[in-house]
């Protein structure tokens, strides 16, 4: 185990398989409404899906990929029927797990926006958690990314197509915490496990949004 909180999590979960819990209605309320600002997003946004903007969810994306997205969006694959469904099992995860988390008595701060100013472009994000000050993302994964992608820090950033680690940087940057890691949840089994951030160095990755922006913004 990387976090001391999935001491906490282990526990309230093997009392919950022994029938010894009980969720207090204000966390089922929490994570219910959560699920339901989640449905209103995926499905009733009025935002056509594909629209380009550079977000702290995907600036840490290849800036080869970004550009195509951006100016030749008419070459991409269309977005399969199951697109929406895998947003929501996300959102479904994240909200369960942060309920979770705060029935194990395990402390955070909840979701806040951050913006990020790069050379005078502004880049929107959300980040899910801080606990001890350390800036966390929750992700859902498949069982093969579970256990080989998330397998540790070097794994995912050896292979990080879709800029986890960007994402994450640009979150510490722009809220002025520490850098956290990630929270993971096997979607195929229902197991998690911390995998800590340990050897991001936050200047080097923000260096790379910067540069990722500029190249984006200048379309070069």
């Amino acid at each position: 185990m990387h976090h001391r909180a999935e001491i906490a999590l282990h526990q309230y979960m093997e009392d919950a398989v022994q029938g010894k819990t009980e969720m207090s209605e204000e966390t089922i309320e929490q994570v219910s409404y959560d699920v339901a600002e989640a449905l209103h997003k995926q499905f009733g946004s009025g935002k056509k899906r594909g629209d380009f903007k550079l977000r702290m969810s995907n600036v840490g994306r290849p800036t080869c990929q970004l550009w195509y997205e951006k100016n030749k969006p008419e070459v991409a694959l269309p977005k399969p029927t199951t697109f929406i469904m895998n947003m929501m099992l996300g959102d479904i995860v994240e909200a369960v797990f942060k309920g979770v988390l705060k029935e194990a008595g395990v402390r955070y701060e909840d979701s806040e926006k951050v913006s990020l100013d790069c050379g005078g472009t502004v880049v929107n994000g959300s980040y899910d958690i801080v606990i001890n000050d350390a800036v966390d993302d929750i992700k859902s994964a498949s069982d093969w990314s579970y256990r080989n992608k998330f397998e540790s820090y070097d794994t995912l950033a050896s292979g990080d197509g879709f800029g986890y680690v960007g994402q994450l940087a640009g979150y510490a940057k722009a809220s002025g915490k520490k850098v956290g890691g990630w929270w993971v949840v096997n979607k195929a089994n229902g197991a998690f496990k911390y995998v800590p951030a340990t050897c991001l160095d936050l200047d080097t990755e923000i260096a790379k949004i910067e540069a990722t922006v500029t190249v984006i913004e200048e379309n070069k």
